[in-house]
């Protein structure tokens, strides 16, 4: 849920390490990101080893909620480790936030680079605010009940849950804040049950019956696509956004048949879509699709040899 925010950090994870930057590399068109930490920025690497740019949406202006200007940083100096004297950020910290409990956490820095705002924006913690993000999967199928081929690639089309955010208006998926002490599982099931089902204005009796379902369908097995840093509109040099992307597959579509999408809290419409390199989705949202999409051999794009990438 967009509004929400994570107010615990591991005690386990020290300062350095938190200061330290997440590197991810695609080893190949079927495989997992392999990430580590590393004192240097995020580089990304698309299925063929090219290197591909991870710090757009982050630099983005206006700033969400708001009419605040960055600073604008150009790609070559968006790394911490390039000295730039001139540097000088604009600070922002919305009334939403400063109007809450404060904490005495010491300054951090955003582990890709810089962003040209300092401050936590929207975001409620200093660091890293931690999210989760469950990828709902079916195979499309015609009327007859068969899997529907991309007639480009000759791979069975795959669709997933999305929703369209009420406050940007971006089609994402239906993922939000871990809550203070709640389990990654928790809130991937809370999260979609609110965004993409409805569950709070549900009727106790609904409820019930809902979360019967929801049991059925996040006891399968899951593949935990994604884990780190995202690039969202939200962060700052001193708060950024991390997540859990895990995808939940419907392989016959029986469980998913059940329930009915109905858009709710930060979601102003739900609905199936097809998974392919058109897509143009919120923050990262994109990459983790397509990580899902190769992971199911299913279509991505008419020609993944040479046009891999996601958006």
């Amino acid at each position: 849920m967009a509004g929400r925010v994570l107010s615990r950090t591991f005690a386990a994870l020290s300062l350095s390490a938190a200061l330290a930057s997440l590197t991810c590399r695609f080893a190949g068109s079927n495989s997992f990101p392999s990430c580590w930490l590393h004192p240097n920025s995020i580089t990304m690497f698309d299925s063929n080893g090219a290197t591909k740019h991870f710090h757009d949406k982050a630099r983005t202006s206006p700033y969400p909620g708001s009419k605040v200007e960055r600073s604008p940083v150009p790609n070559e100096k968006v790394d911490w480790l390039v000295v730039w004297p001139e540097y000088c950020p604009v600070e922002y910290n919305a009334e939403s936030v400063l109007a809450g409990p404060t904490w005495a956490d010491p300054l951090l820095r955003n582990p890709v680079g810089r962003t040209g705002l300092i401050g936590r924006g929207l975001l409620g913690r200093w660091g890293p605010n931690h999210a989760a993000d469950p990828i709902i999967t079916r195979w499309k199928r015609d009327k007859r009940g068969s899997k529907i081929t991309h007639p480009g690639s000759g791979k069975n089309t795959l669709q997933f849950v999305a929703i369209k955010r009420k406050d940007c208006g971006e089609w994402a998926l239906p993922g939000g804040m871990v809550d203070p002490g709640e389990k990654i599982s928790a809130t991937l099931k809370r999260e979609f049950g609110e965004e993409a089902l409805n569950s709070l204005q549900k009727s106790t009796a609904e409820k019930r019956k809902l979360e019967k379902q929801l049991h059925k369908l996040f006891s399968q097995e899951q593949l935990v696509i994604y884990k780190g840093y995202v690039d969202d509109p939200r962060n700052t040099d001193n708060a950024w956004m991390e997540t859990e992307a895990v995808n939940y597959h419907d392989d016959t579509g029986e469980i998913m048949d059940t329930l009915a999408l109905e858009a709710g809290d930060d979601a102003g419409k739900v609905r199936w879509v097809d998974i392919s390199d058109e897509l143009s989705l919120y923050a990262s949202h994109s990459e983790f699709i397509k990580l899902v999409a190769e992971k199911r051999d299913a279509h991505w794009s008419v020609d993944c040899e040479t046009d891999c990438r996601g958006r």
